[in-house]
């Protein structure tokens, strides 16, 4: 969805051409499988962080465009909501040092745009939803000015046919509608990205699905939207609700929405793009003049673009990419579930449990996805969703029991996980001295049972206990954050509540 988009009108025949076009698109990417034209491993990683714009007071700022000028980077770009921006991270070997340079990358880069947006009144803020949007926010005005968000939120309004519902029952209740898909921006994520070869696509793509409720659990950081306390991990609900094309009789039917876990594990790459055709039509029917069949007989490599964007617009969890650099076509896992922040090693700490995780799954002599349902699998991340670092999971037994049972999450993390992602990130190569740092921030989450979710909760309520209002609570809860995310220091040791101001005893 990153390439320039120009906002137009479809006719009848444009959807029909363009299924066509996806169709032939998917016969040359079943080609490309078929003649093993994918590049060989090179065990590569991106990263993108969604971020948000925020004042002094905690508020919103609606300036993506200005701040972006000044930046004036092509690393950072602008995201649905004008108070997003995201910034795109090169790709990296894993191996190494790579844990500590990818920290320094961030760090000098969000500094860098932090101080661009202070001359702007502004500042950079990452977490997962900020504390203080209110409804009022969420307006179409207040989309980003470019032409691709504007055809994206005509077309899921016209799918869906009326206003968007949102019902999120947590701690508390919201409940609300809007006119357009602009409650999506509340959502600020950390994109994972993973290349692999088609023959190991499979197994990473099942070993990140049955992890991602694990992920999510330890590192949760969206209890609130619009003044309310929902999901410890409010976005996936948000994101299902707010992107939403089914009126109430589709999803009585069992029609699937667009945001989704999914419901099988795979035995290979086209099996998802397969499914992206077969179950969701096109929202943005853009054609290309490649012939996509042509360049394979040629000797070339498509684009794919077709089927490039409509993959775009299908938003799993895990989803696939196909991708093509230095003119040689590769496969990627992108990993979409975890929140921003809520400090850069808090980031990378959440990094380093991922790749080295999954990389100890994929190479399993039994796969933990022979012996977990997926049922329990896509159960596992709804619930870590509502109960972040206090989640309890569903996993398979050890030893002769066989089976499933449930654990809390903390337990299943420190005593199964972190062993088997420290042996990961040996076999991808990682430094012993960064593995062990940044795996160690994961291991403090779960011994004081505290993530970002956790630590927003309870210094909110603090705050309420103090005396403030709602309003005031959430605004004084999101600067304390600010402050604590620019100092650095993880999340596991930030002090619950706000300073209390010096006392002057006069003589």
């Amino acid at each position: 969805m990153g390439e320039k988009v120009v906002a137009g009108a479809f006719d009848l025949s444009d959807r029909h051409q363009y299924r066509k076009k996806l169709r032939a698109c998917l016969a040359g990417l079943r080609r490309l499988l078929e003649e093993e034209r994918f590049d060989r491993p090179r065990n590569l990683m991106g990263m993108e962080i969604e971020l948000n714009l925020a004042g002094p007071d905690g508020l919103p700022r609606m300036l993506n465009a200005q701040v972006l000028e000044r930046i004036a980077s092509q690393d950072f770009q602008t995201e649905l909501g004008m108070f997003n921006l995201e910034v795109n991270i090169a790709p990296h070997r894993l191996g190494g040092r790579v844990l500590d340079r990818l920290a320094e990358e961030v760090r000098t880069g969000l500094n860098y745009a932090h101080r661009k947006a202070g001359e702007l009144d502004a500042g950079i803020v990452m977490i997962g939803i900020l504390p203080t949007l209110n409804r009022q926010d969420m307006v179409s005005a207040n989309l980003s000015d470019v032409d691709r968000y504007a055809l994206l939120n005509e077309q899921i309004v016209a799918a869906r046919g009326e206003r968007f519902a949102l019902d999120i029952e947590g701690v508390e209740r919201l409940t609300c509608t809007s006119a357009s898909i602009v409650p999506e921006a509340a959502c600020t994520s950390v994109q994972l990205h993973l290349q692999v070869t088609p023959g190991r696509f499979a197994d990473v793509w099942n070993a990140a699905q049955a992890v991602a409720a694990a992920q999510v659990a330890v590192g949760a950081n969206a209890p609130f939207l619009f003044g309310r306390e929902l999901w410890r991990e409010s976005r996936p609900p948000l994101f299902l609700q707010s992107t939403d094309t089914r009126p109430p009789e589709l999803q009585a039917q069992g029609v699937r929405p667009r945001t989704w876990f999914g419901e099988r594990w795979i035995t290979g790459p086209l099996e998802l793009f397969e499914e992206n055709l077969r179950y969701f039509p096109a929202l943005l029917p853009l054609m290309e003049a490649e012939d996509p069949l042509g360049v394979i007989d040629a000797g070339g490599v498509p684009q794919l673009g077709e089927l490039v964007l409509h993959n775009g617009t299908v938003y799993r969890w895990n989803r696939p990419v196909y991708g093509i650099a230095d003119g040689v076509p590769h496969l990627r896992v992108e990993n979409r579930v975890l929140p921003a922040g809520p400090t850069v090693t808090d980031v990378i700490a959440n990094v380093a449990f991922y790749y080295g995780l999954v990389r100890a799954l994929a190479e399993e002599a039994r796969p933990v996805w022979t012996r977990l349902p997926f049922e329990a699998a896509r159960d596992n991340f709804d619930v870590a969703c509502r109960y972040g670092i206090d989640a309890r999971l569903r996993w398979p037994r050890r030893g002769r029991l066989g089976g499933t049972g449930e654990v809390p999450a903390v337990d299943l993390v420190r005593d199964e996980l972190l062993p088997l992602a420290a042996a990961g990130l040996d076999a991808w190569g990682v430094e012993p001295a960064d593995r062990d740092l940044y795996l160690g921030v994961i291991e403090e989450r779960c011994r004081r049972r505290v993530n970002g979710a956790s630590w927003q909760a309870a210094t909110y309520h603090r705050a309420l206990d103090g005396g403030l209002s709602r309003e005031a609570a959430l605004a004084a809860t999101t600067k304390r954050y600010c402050e604590l995310m620019h100092e650095g220091d993880p999340v596991h040791t930030w002090p619950v509540g706000h300073p209390r101001p010096a006392v002057r005893v006069s003589r």
